[in-house]
């Protein structure tokens, strides 16, 4: 049976000053996340489309761990492709060295475009201006691969993108050490099926920047105490986990309160100890209070005094919730 063809954008990077090679992608194709991004810390970044070859994605890795250059990678795997004339490649290797390939018979428009450190790719698009977009805007944007990478998607879909619509997008980005538990997975997003997947991407990469990554300015941190500590204190007390009073002061119980709010919204990664906060989580927990006291002003109660307690307090007719050992972020 043959493999279907789907129409496909996408740009392979590296950024040198991070250590950190990625894709994205977008495509009128359920679960484009699934066939076309590879990437490894150290090693490079792939991405294999149009009529895709899985292989050429493990192919590239094995090629690119030997050294070999993104240029040679392409080179190899399509010569030995009876089916080269109908795939598209893009490679960028381990020296940032960035390399793309579109068959003769990939479906109008499909081409390519390759700069310093990327390179973009696509096929059943509006035309050129696609790649050429993606290209300009990756080289313009500020930030880092993260900020550049998803700039330059939304520019390829700005104009036309893929000519028969959006259905998917992804972006998968690896990092030595710097995922979650250690692992070199540093950013692994997949929209599988939405009628925006770029904007949903989006959203949800700003959620998980919030939760999972350490890319704010250490500068902006901000002390708590003053105003910072009685809207913490506030914040807290409307969610249940603060139960004194709105002092100011940043006290033990003030400490312990937000320590448990940390653990249970899976902020670990932003979780301080010298008494500062992040305005991030500052802002994230003043929207979390807004929405608990929008639900307790709007919802009709069940069961009497339900709505008067906050997702952090204590469960009805008992104290504290059994201790539990310390743990990791949660899944």
């Amino acid at each position: 049976m043959p493999h279907p063809r789907f129409g496909t954008f996408s740009i392979v990077a590296h950024d040198r000053e991070l250590g950190a090679w990625g894709v994205a992608v977008q495509s009128r194709f359920i679960s484009v996340g699934s066939v076309v991004p590879f990437a490894e810390a150290g090693v490079g970044a792939v991405a294999t489309q149009a009529l895709a070859n899985f292989e050429y994605g493990h192919d590239a890795l094995a090629l690119l761990r030997q050294g070999t250059a993104a240029s040679d990678v392409v080179r190899k795997l399509t010569a030995a492709d009876a089916g080269r004339d109908e795939r598209q490649l893009g490679v960028v290797d381990a020296k940032g060295r960035a390399a793309s390939f579109t068959g003769a018979k990939c479906m109008e428009w499909a081409g390519h475009e390759v700069g310093d450190g990327f390179a973009c790719q696509g096929n059943i698009l509006f035309g050129p201006g696609v790649v050429r977009a993606m290209a300009r805007t990756y080289e313009a944007t500020p930030g880092d691969i993260l900020d550049r990478l998803l700039a330059a998607l939304a520019a390829g879909q700005r104009e036309g993108g893929d000519k028969r619509g959006m259905q998917s997008a992804a972006l998968y980005v690896a990092r030595a050490g710097a995922g979650y538990g250690g692992s070199d997975r540093w950013v692994d997003l997949r929209v599988d099926d939405h009628v925006s997947p770029i904007e949903e991407l989006r959203r949800i990469f700003r959620l998980y920047d919030l939760t999972m990554l350490s890319r704010e300015d250490p500068a902006t941190v901000l002390p708590i105490s003053g105003e910072t500590a009685v809207a913490l204190q506030h914040d807290l007390h409307v969610l249940g986990y603060y139960t004194g009073r709105l002092t100011g002061a940043w006290d033990d119980a003030g400490r312990a309160a937000f320590s448990r709010f940390i653990g249970e919204h899976n902020f670990e990664n932003k979780q301080r100890d010298d008494d500062t906060v992040w305005p991030s989580v500052l802002e994230y927990l003043k929207q979390q209070a807004a929405a608990e006291t929008a639900r307790r002003t709007r919802t009709a109660p069940i069961v009497p005094g339900a709505l008067d307690r906050g997702p952090g307090a204590a469960p009805p007719g008992g104290g504290a919730s059994p201790t539990q050992p310390p743990r990791s972020t949660s899944k």
